[in-house]
């Protein structure tokens, strides 16, 4: 991190399994690349990402906003016809379902499940456990609180069980802990580090996660694991731990917040040590920003931006089609208008992060994770 701007200018030309496959220049749609075509036509195009990572069984999912599923006509088709599974964005997280202690709101929650249901869509949990966006009643940082050691413990373990008994048998994965370690490998020493004394929290939130839905495979979620280094080295020796422990702990989740700033981490290596220690592994939260116009935070700087960003979202794409363990691949939404990025990296300006633009029509970015869907009949199965 911190290294000069990197700009590159191809698109996908790293090719999927030892160079099986490969192709050069700005994408464009594919529709001649999709063969096979069930006889019986889906409730959702043939040429849709769900469908072309059907083949290999991998689950192309999507963060999904509620202010606009259901409310915005084009946005509710794109999410329906498009992703095989769904992440709830916010409206699972602590401070949704139990801003007043003791009283639980899963209604927008529960309308997302139902959409999945109703759309043969699988559904992500985010985030069982994290130190943001938290209930005031609890905390306002994730550092400070005004309840003791064991009231801390307390409500943890009540409000573990509390959602996973809601949504038992309905979310496919859980973000069971999310962010625990900061940028320099180290514990982030939150109110469960010192309700704990350390990072025995993580082995319980796990252990009561698995007691509520013994169904459901749960993740530890981070950022920055794409990279070797501090972060994921110190991540990768938890995950060891827990497992030493026999702790229920089935997956590792890539965050994937990427910018074309920094050099294309060593994705694919990183996938197969995690796999290598018997975890699931997935993208899940994947977005690709570069500089942008402070007075359109969607449109870059350099209009060959959109180059490194087809290889950046290409490459991480292929990365986990390589890596039989790696189940499902997942942007941080999909329309630029709705995106974090904007918002959060504004000095200097950074957006144009995700694969349909600000009126939802899809970018090249879009059209190169269809051309590498259609073209990846090499790559293992699911």
């Amino acid at each position: 991190m911190g290294r000069p701007w990197l700009l590159l200018s191809v698109t996908s030309a790293a090719a999927l399994l030892g160079g099986q496959l490969a192709f050069v220049g700005s994408a464009t749609a594919v529709p001649d690349l999709v063969a096979d075509r069930p006889s019986a036509a889906p409730a959702y195009p043939a040429d849709s990402l769900r469908a072309l990572g059907a083949r290999t069984g991998l689950k192309i999912g999507t963060a999904v906003n509620m202010d606009q599923l259901g409310s915005n006509e084009k946005y509710t088709q794109i999410t329906a016809e498009q992703f095989s599974s769904v992440t709830a964005e916010n409206v699972m997280k602590w401070a949704e379902v139990e801003a007043v202690r003791g009283t639980y709101t899963w209604e927008k929650a529960d309308q997302m499940v139902a959409f999945a249901k109703k759309n043969k869509q699988l559904v992500r949990g985010h985030t069982l456990l994290w130190h943001n966006q938290l209930p005031a009643w609890l905390s306002s940082d994730g550092y400070t609180t005004t309840l003791s050691n064991d009231e801390v413990k307390a409500v943890l373990k009540k409000h573990v069980f509390a959602q996973l008994r809601h949504f038992k048998g309905d979310v496919w994965q859980w973000d069971v802990v999310n962010e625990a370690f900061d940028d320099n490998g180290q514990p982030r020493e939150t109110i469960w580090y010192k309700a704990w004394g350390g990072t025995g929290y993580i082995a319980d939130v796990f252990r009561w996660a698995h007691q509520a839905d013994p169904k459901a495979l749960l993740f530890y979620n981070d950022y920055n694991l794409e990279f070797t280094g501090p972060k994921s080295n110190a991540v990768y020796e938890l995950v060891k731990s827990l497992k030493a422990q026999r702790v229920p702990i089935h997956g590792v989740g890539f965050q994937g917040h990427l910018s074309t700033q920094y050099g294309y981490p060593d994705l694919q290596s990183n996938l197969e040590r995690f796999a290598a220690l018997g975890q699931k592994v997935a993208l899940t939260e994947v977005d690709v920003r570069t500089f942008t116009q402070a007075d359109a935070v969607n449109t870059p700087v350099n209009p060959l931006a959109s180059y490194a960003q087809e290889s950046y979202w290409s490459r991480s794409l292929k990365a986990c089609l390589a890596v039989r363990a790696c189940i499902s691949f997942t942007p941080w939404g999909f329309g630029d208008s709705y995106s974090w990025v904007p918002g959060w990296f504004d000095d200097p300006q950074e957006g144009a992060a995700l694969i349909y633009d600000e009126q939802l029509n899809p970018k090249s970015q879009y059209y190169v994770l269809q051309q590498d869907l259609a073209l990846a009949a090499g790559a293992p199965r699911r």
